[in-house]
């Protein structure tokens, strides 16, 4: 097994223009290392700026879906795509979220069939209609929604990061994205 973060080009948290090496780093020191995706997207600072607003817009904003909630989108849609480094990394969030070690295994490895509560299912099932074959999606994805209770702005949230990881999972595809080795114990040990 290669070494590699990425099959193309990667940059150090010093060689970030100011402004990303300023965003990126307060992510390092909250989490004690720098995700190899900022390192990947780095290398192309623009896009690198565009992410981070659109995640920080979707991820960080009061209201709609809760925080854990999120990253259960985010894991069943990486999990539907296969996208090995956004199941560990926000495997790792969803753990911490939810207070919960098991739950990111469960859904990544099987969001289809996972065991959840019934606004749980209704958020993962919402995902996964969007994830698999969203020429498919419809009135009937929403009204299942709707009908376990989510609301409008919270299936816009769900849509809105299918979508956004969607994107995400692709370009970890494109760039053979390697997890960080710290991802993999977050949230399972207690600190």
């Amino acid at each position: 097994m290669s070494d590699s973060v990425s099959r193309f080009p990667v940059v150090d948290l010093e060689d970030l223009p100011d402004d990303l090496r300023e965003r990126v780093g307060v992510i390092a020191e909250k989490s004690g290392f720098v995700p190899n995706i900022f390192r990947a997207l780095g290398h192309r600072p623009a896009e690198l700026r565009a992410f981070l607003d659109y995640h920080d817009a979707l991820m960080e904003r009061s209201g709609g879906l809760t925080k854990a909630e999120r990253e259960l989108v985010v894991v069943a849609t990486s999990g539907a795509n296969h996208c090995t480094y956004c199941v560990v990394a926000h495997g790792a969030i969803l753990r911490i979220r939810a207070k919960d070690p098991e739950l990111a295994d469960r859904v990544s490895s099987n969001p289809w069939q996972v065991e959840l509560d019934e606004r749980g299912r209704a958020i993962v099932d919402l995902a996964l209609a969007l994830a698999q074959d969203s020429a498919l999606f419809g009135e009937g994805d929403l009204e299942a929604a709707r009908n376990s209770g989510l609301t409008d702005d919270e299936i816009w949230d769900v849509g809105a990061i299918t979508a956004l990881f969607a994107m995400s999972n692709r370009l970890a595809h494109l760039t053979a994205l390697r997890p960080n080795p710290e991802f993999f114990l977050l949230g399972r040990v207690p600190r």
